[in-house]
């Protein structure tokens, strides 16, 4: 192989979940990893909003009611599926997907630009370096596509209308420690988790099953870590507004939290865990090899 060419397992191990002390991506610049990160996730996305809809879906089921006190007509992940395609059809299961589209091609293609110049710089390479640039380069992700995450673009113009430029970044407070903390997770655990499994040797090092297994590993610690922040953010951009833009239902983050556990119990924090998890591993995985491919391309 050519000097400075990337086989995919080594450029899946090198960005954007490197281990620490590991050497600089290089070849692409982060101006061009913003592009292709973003029409990575963009890619990933249409193939798990699906899951997404339903993850909604359960996370909005009996909000602020006790346990036991309300209808259930999702019962698990497969059933509100099914839910959702009697009520609204196939296309049902693709609602908010401009909006989803939109989003995550604004967070990834800045998550990506922001680790890549960390990356660039060396700073992954201290302890706790990847963990410390995952999550802010999260953290910068969310708040650029925060306006995306609230409403679908046609919605922007009234949404600004009645609440000006600020109402754009409704719930954002929810938003940024829920990527921040997924980021960081993600970014920590992945490379990791795939060693772990070729070390067992459950899967041959280097090939895409080591990388669909240590992607559903990780997915696993970053849906524990992440549920809770997940509901808290749905909650906060789903809840209706007064004029002023003030919400109706939580005062903001820290209110979303108590008022959750207390009326709805711990596990109200947990809500659609499963379908957390079920869209994570695969977007993890179907992102990571959308970005190694685009990234090829550009190389050769």
């Amino acid at each position: 192989m050519a000097a400075g060419t990337l086989c995919p397992s080594d450029s899946l191990q090198e960005f954007p979940y490197a281990p620490q002390n590991s050497p600089p991506a290089g070849g692409v610049p982060p101006a061009t990893d913003l592009v292709l990160g973003a029409t990575a996730g963009c890619l990933a996305c249409f193939l798990t909003n699906p899951l997404e809809v339903v993850k909604t879906r359960l996370q909005l089921q009996g909000e602020l009611q006790p346990p036991g006190s309300y209808p259930r007509p999702y019962r698990g992940v497969l059933r509100a599926a099914v839910a959702v395609c009697r009520a609204d059809g196939l296309r049902g299961l693709q609602k908010g997907l401009a909006a989803g589209l939109l989003y995550q091609g604004l967070m990834n293609g800045v998550r990506f630009y922001c680790y890549s110049h960390a990356e660039d710089a060396g700073w992954t390479g201290y302890p706790g370096g990847t963990v410390a640039a995952g999550a802010v380069a999260g953290a910068v992700g969310a708040i650029v596509g925060s306006p995306a995450y609230l409403s679908i673009s046609g919605a922007f113009k009234s949404i600004y209308q009645q609440h000006g430029v600020v109402g754009l970044w409704r719930g954002v407070t929810g938003a940024v420690p829920r990527v921040a903390v997924g980021s960081a997770v993600q970014l920590a655990t992945f490379a990791s988790a795939k060693d772990w499994v070729c070390e067992r040797q459950w899967f041959r090092k280097g090939s895409w099953a080591a990388v669909l297994a240590g992607g559903m590993v990780s997915g696993v610690a970053v849906a524990v870590t992440m549920t809770p922040f997940d509901v808290i953010s749905t909650r906060l951009y789903n809840q209706p507004v007064d004029a002023d833009g003030t919400g109706k239902l939580y005062r903001g983050f820290l209110d979303c939290i108590l008022q959750i556990s207390g009326k709805e119990g711990l596990l109200g924090l947990y809500k659609g865990i499963g379908a957390v998890y079920l869209r994570l591993g695969p977007h993890t995985v179907l992102s990571l090899f959308f970005w190694d491919k685009l990234r090829n391309m550009v190389q050769h």
